[in-house]
């Protein structure tokens, strides 16, 4: 469902970000156009929004010969230049020069770190950052040691990735290799508008959330993930965290601003921050996290990460869904994820309508 506040917010500031996710049409023209179409801008009164130019068309639009809807978009085309310059990361042991990574995406050197932050969200040192460390959770899980693993993973020196670390794993490599040992998690178990939730957290940030209808099966879901890791009742900042998220759940509206300890690879991470990107109200499809990571042939490979995320509602995977909108698998159950989805759309056309009655 399209916020068409926010729609026609982008279509009269042009914005480049929004070209690909609707289009406008016209209805005295019959025409209808990308939101950075240079045309005069028609009144507000007369425009109608679709999610696809194929919808448009449905309609008895045509396209616009000026700014072409139907033909690829240049996002679409910097999508696949990004891919091409992270496949270049993930191939080298070290991180490409600026130069390098321009002419493997076919960008000119100047506009290549914009567009490259523009579509990952990240600058590419960092990106390559992320995937190193990524790699050397990969390498730890699997049971390589540390020092192995540290240059298998392509740090050169062991205080490198200690350093890298934190930020990365969520714990220091030796912790994560011991399972938790010497973390001390605290933890409390809440009641929601969709059945219990669990909410953990280390001194770094809240480590896990999880959902069920039955408190033991939760908690016993968090020892399983930290066996060796010392557990405590929750203290009073944790418990307000975890009512923030239950009055999220139960009014949707801004989005909880929390402090998450994300353990992952630097993949999962990619596809976890797009996640934290799609708006209240709206779904996208696994196809389309892909594209925008400039993976668009690692559609399993996303499905695969999203399926590991343990931050329910604050990574809010309940907003993917298949490209022919049905909802797909939840790990805490498909009538959780429709229940999660129809709030935040009830909220959404509640807000849109207490907008329209202000005007």
């Amino acid at each position: 469902m399209l916020n068409t506040e926010q729609c026609w917010a982008s279509v009269t500031a042009r914005d480049a970000a929004a070209d690909g996710s609707f289009v406008y049409a016209v209805r005295t023209s019959g025409v209808f156009c990308r939101p950075v179409c240079p045309s005069r801008l028609p009144l507000r009164k007369n425009v109608a929004f679709y999610e696809t130019s194929a919808a448009a068309e449905a309609a008895g639009f045509r396209p616009c010969k000026r700014c072409r809807p139907c033909a690829t978009s240049p996002t679409d085309r910097h999508v696949a230049a990004i891919g091409r310059a992270c496949a270049l990361i993930r191939e080298r042991d070290h991180l490409p020069s600026l130069a390098e990574l321009a002419a493997a995406a076919g960008i000119s050197r100047f506009h290549f770190h914009r567009v490259f932050k523009q579509i990952t969200g990240a600058t590419p040192r960092e990106w390559g950052k992320a995937h190193r460390i990524g790699r050397f959770a990969e390498l730890l899980d699997g049971g390589e040691s540390v020092a192995a693993s540290v240059y298998a993973a392509g740090f050169g020196a062991s205080s490198r990735a200690y350093a890298a670390a934190p930020n990365g794993l969520g714990m220091t490599p030796a912790t994560r290799r011991r399972g938790g040992r010497g973390e001390t998690i605290r933890y409390t178990i809440v009641p929601t508008p969709v059945g219990h939730a669990i909410v953990a957290a280390t001194g770094r940030g809240i480590c896990m959330t999880a959902l069920g209808d039955d408190p033991s099966f939760l908690e016993a879901e968090l020892r399983r993930r930290f066996p060796a890791a010392e557990f405590s009742p929750a203290d009073a900042a944790l418990s307000e965290w975890a009512e923030e998220i239950v009055a999220f759940i139960t009014r949707p509206g801004v989005h909880p601003d929390l402090p998450l300890d994300i353990s992952g690879t630097a993949f999962q991470a990619m596809v976890w921050r797009a996640l934290q990107k799609i708006p209240l109200g709206r779904t996208t499809s696994y196809s389309e996290i892909a594209a925008a990571l400039g993976r668009p042939m690692a559609v399993r490979a996303v499905a695969r990460a999203i399926a590991s995320n343990n931050h329910a509602v604050l990574v809010p995977c309940h907003r993917v869904v298949r490209s022919d909108g049905a909802l797909s698998g939840y790990r805490w159950g498909v009538e959780r994820k429709r229940a999660l989805l129809d709030r935040e759309r009830d909220a959404l056309e509640a807000a849109n309508a207490a907008n329209a009655g202000s005007e």
